[in-house]
């Protein structure tokens, strides 16, 4: 039977993993795997996670399934540091998730579901994405977002084909520090999102998962907020693997703000039924940690100053860095005003063939590079290489 079985190609970022373990030459540069790296190159455990741990093992009384739609209190503390005011008072249907990615498959099904059919989809994107809507049964209408060289985002561009998409289809947005380029929307900019989304009835699935990582919490999710308070209808994917460090607890969440409680209650059965025969029930620990975090006044409070240290250095190594490769590519000054952990650099896949083959700098063949999986002592020497090309 599995003889039928055709070979899929590997993924591009695990064999890039499975390259840089292979290599034994000192001094070797990771600047492919999307997680938060501190001056150590260690992605650390951070001091409100480790406390809340210490707590659960204390109080924690069952391992018990909690249920397809997961913990009632993570969900509700996660979405009012997600919506804040704007989501107060919403009729909302929600599910906890496998992650970022689990909760934009749920979305992607529920979209399915309704006859949404078509996803408005922003290149270059989260090399995910695609995969996940088009499994889902869903058919992508991709437009072009960033380019590279000009380091610009094309906002005309965006603009022109969302004002072309046709009532019910939805629209793919990420709230802050956009994967993979870092560019992000002005206030001015989201305001024109949000009228025409408004104007044309689109449903737009806000993906974020950065929260913090940019400009500050509250700053991250403006765009976010804003577009809730403009539409009676959205979708929200809300990832906790970056803000709070859990990657592999695999913690995230799925909103749907809809117009009534009786949508809410019809939507909030649709998407228990995904999780049901998905992965039946979700993961806990990690929803565990969170709530426990956002319902501590003195955890929360050392959470958020050790997430904005995590962003502070993010920010200096962007500064840096743009100034040193603005040398040899002037346009990548913008890399300073760029948010989060990553951003793309104009190079193709013989270059980054080179920089792999010659000085054991690891990246994808899209020229995406990890920001934050950079020490302050590695910039200049990093710097270099690339100009060298």
């Amino acid at each position: 039977m599995f003889e039928t079985l055709a070979r899929q190609p590997d993924d591009p970022l695990l064999a890039l993993i499975g390259l840089f373990r292979a290599d034994t030459r000192p001094g070797k540069v990771d600047l492919g795997v999307g997680v938060y790296r501190d001056e150590t190159g260690a992605t650390p455990i951070l001091r409100a996670v480790k406390a809340a741990e210490r707590r659960l093992v204390e109080t924690q009384a069952t391992k018990a399934y909690v249920g397809p739609e997961g913990d009632a209190v993570f969900l509700e503390r996660l979405w009012e540091l997600t919506a804040g005011a704007e989501g107060r008072g919403r009729a909302i249907a929600t599910l906890q998730t496998p992650g970022g990615s689990g909760a934009l498959r749920i979305a992607a099904d529920l979209l399915a579901k309704t006859g949404a059919g078509t996803v408005r989809l922003g290149l270059p994107g989260w090399s995910n994405h695609a995969a996940i809507f088009e499994t889902a049964g869903l058919s992508l209408a991709p437009y072009p977002f960033f380019d590279i060289p000009s380091q610009t985002v094309l906002f005309e561009r965006m603009t022109d084909a969302l004002s072309q998409a046709a009532r019910g289809e939805a629209v793919l947005l990420h709230a802050s520090c956009h994967n993979p380029s870092g560019a992000g929307l002005s206030t001015a900019q989201w305001r024109m999102v949000c009228d025409i989304i408004a104007a044309r009835g689109l449903i737009p699935l806000i993906d974020i998962a950065y929260q913090g990582f940019g400009r500050g919490l509250d700053e991250d999710a403006a765009g976010l907020r804003m577009l809730l308070s403009s539409v009676p209808e959205a979708l929200v994917a809300v990832s906790c693997s970056k803000s709070f460090g859990l990657y592999r607890e695999r913690t995230g969440a799925v909103y749907a703000v809809c117009e009534t409680p009786a949508a809410a209650l019809s939507v909030r059965t649709n998407l228990a039924a995904f999780a049901r025969v998905n992965y039946s029930m979700p993961p806990d620990h990690g929803s565990a940690i969170v709530s426990a975090i956002l319902g501590d006044e003195t955890l929360k409070a050392d959470w958020m100053a050790e997430l904005e240290g995590m962003r502070q250095r993010i920010t200096a190594i962007r500064t840096r860095l743009s100034a040193s490769l603005a040398q040899r590519w002037p346009a990548l000054e913008a890399i300073a005003d760029q948010e989060g952990m990553f951003s793309l650099l104009p190079l193709d896949a013989a270059d980054v063939s080179r920089l792999r083959d010659e000085h054991a700098i690891y990246m994808p063949a899209s020229g995406r590079i990890n920001i934050a999986g950079l020490k302050s002592l590695e910039v200049e020497t990093v710097a270099e290489k690339f100009r060298s090309l």
